[in-house]
């Protein structure tokens, strides 16, 4: 053979390994039709995530026998709508999406929920700077506010209703802008650019030393789920299950759960009444306009 043809051949078998190694999938087009599917939404760049949620789907791989790929979604909407047609045969949601998932297509497999640091609720918060004059959320009318994406949980959507229930609605601020991450809030709130903001509960303490201070804290909210699509083999969704909720008790468990989140410590069980509190903040803000 050749030199060129022998480029040819070479260029061939890396395009054939590359399309059908596991876990490098990046849109639902490119799925495995053997394998069952991990729908991530996207929170973060599709190769970070990618990194992060290998590990778990080996993990599954081995404890129930069949292949499993990762996923990314291409936006929040698309992932909702995904797992609600049952294209996805495992998905992780955030909160948020779990609920507007059952607004749409109704009550949902829940395999479990996320605990971090020994939790499966987490919290927010709504900061100011420390030599601000904003002493309350009362303060914040004809003030600036900073949320972060318009569907984050703690970054928008439970701040939001928090305003509007202690009477300050948007109409109340000076201006509000939604900023890319939850890092960008705290700066913007710490540089003067805003008044105030909201922000998870980790990013406010990373900051805390550089002048953040807390203004009020968001209830406590049920973490990200894992729900599998009802069609599945029962067998099989048993067995998804109970891989997860023993993932902490194995060796590589620590690991394969640190790549998800730092300090997530287990997957525990979980119902839909763990978000009940959830569902009624988003149908308060869903009556006031705030959402659709």
């Amino acid at each position: 053979m050749d030199t060129g043809s022998a480029r040819w051949v070479c260029l061939f078998a890396i395009l054939i390994a590359y399309f059908t190694s596991p876990g490098t999938a990046t849109a639902h087009e490119q799925a495995r039709t053997d394998a069952l599917i991990l729908a991530i939404h996207p929170y973060r760049a599709a190769e970070d995530l990618l990194n992060r949620f290998t590990p778990l789907a080996r993990y599954l791989e081995n404890r129930i026998g069949h292949p499993v790929q990762v996923v990314v979604s291409a936006n929040y909407g698309a992932h909702i709508n995904h797992v609600g047609r049952g294209e996805a045969d495992i998905a992780y949601l955030g909160p948020a999406s779990y609920v507007e998932l059952v607004r749409r297509y109704g009550p949902q497999n829940i395999l479990a929920r996320q605990s971090v640091n020994g939790s499966p609720t987490f919290t927010g918060k709504i900061v100011t700077r420390a030599d601000g004059t904003v002493t309350s959320i009362q303060d914040l009318r004809g003030k600036r506010m900073a949320f972060g994406d318009p569907v984050s949980t703690m970054s928008h959507l439970v701040p939001h209703y928090m305003l509007l229930h202690a009477g300050v609605s948007s109409a109340d601020l000076a201006a509000y802008e939604f900023l890319e991450n939850h890092d960008d809030v705290a700066l913007g709130v710490l540089m003067g650019v805003f008044d105030a903001g909201a922000l998870k509960e980790a990013v406010a303490d990373k900051y805390r030393d550089q002048g953040l201070v807390t203004l009020a804290e968001t209830p406590r909210i049920s973490e990200h789920l894992f729900v599998t699509r009802f069609g599945l083999n029962p067998d099989v969704q048993e067995a998804l299950r109970e891989a997860l909720l023993n993932l902490h008790e194995v060796p590589e468990g620590a690991q394969v759960l640190g790549r998800i989140k730092s300090g997530t410590n287990a997957f525990v069980p979980a119902v839909d009444s763990d978000y009940a509190n959830l569902r009624t903040i988003i149908d308060t803000l869903r009556h006031h306009g705030v959402v659709q």
